[in-house]
């Protein structure tokens, strides 16, 4: 099973930027990364006058985009989807996902915190959190990261997601 690393904080914290800084360090190393990001208001991929936005508004419930270079899928759905659900519905071929935006799941978390928010974090060890990423000395039970050091934030996701003890050693 694909591994899930949520990159959680409050709106401005910085969660895009270190996820921008974790994702060539994990490609550096080898690594193929995913990521899904959660929008609460909604958004669209399509615009008015578009073909594939033409087929949607005449009623198809999905929409593939192809070219040589990319798929885009935009798909009608009942409900708000869990990110093990879009996991394992959309997400192949890669080796972590991160995530973005889903402060309430189950999967291990690296929270972003700035003193500037002059904020409580958002998680706890209850909540799986693995790390935070800060600009202030926090005294948290979880091990602190600087928000520029991607490279201790990918040693960490390595070790406990990504190296796979082959028993040879």
């Amino acid at each position: 099973m694909i591994p899930v690393v949520s990159i959680v904080g409050k709106s401005s914290a910085g969660k895009t930027t270190l996820i921008e800084k974790i994702i060539p360090e994990l490609v550096r190393r080898g690594y193929r990364v995913g990521t899904i990001k959660h929008d609460v208001h909604g958004f669209e991929i399509d615009h008015e006058g578009k073909d594939s936005w033409r087929h949607k508004h005449a009623g198809a419930r999905s929409v593939v985009l192809s070219s040589p270079w990319k798929v885009a899928l935009v798909e009608d759905v009942e409900r708000d989807h869990e990110i093990a659900e879009l996991r394992d519905r959309y997400l192949r071929d890669v080796d972590i996902i991160l995530s973005e935006g889903y402060k309430r799941n189950p999967h291990p978390k690296i929270e972003v915190h700035r003193a500037a928010l002059k904020e409580e974090l958002l998680c706890g060890r209850a909540d799986n959190l693995l790390a935070v990423a800060t600009d202030e000395p926090l005294g948290v039970e979880v091990p602190s990261f600087g928000l520029d050091d991607a490279s201790g934030i990918v040693d960490l996701i390595e070790k406990l997601f990504l190296l796979r003890d082959d028993g040879s050693g």
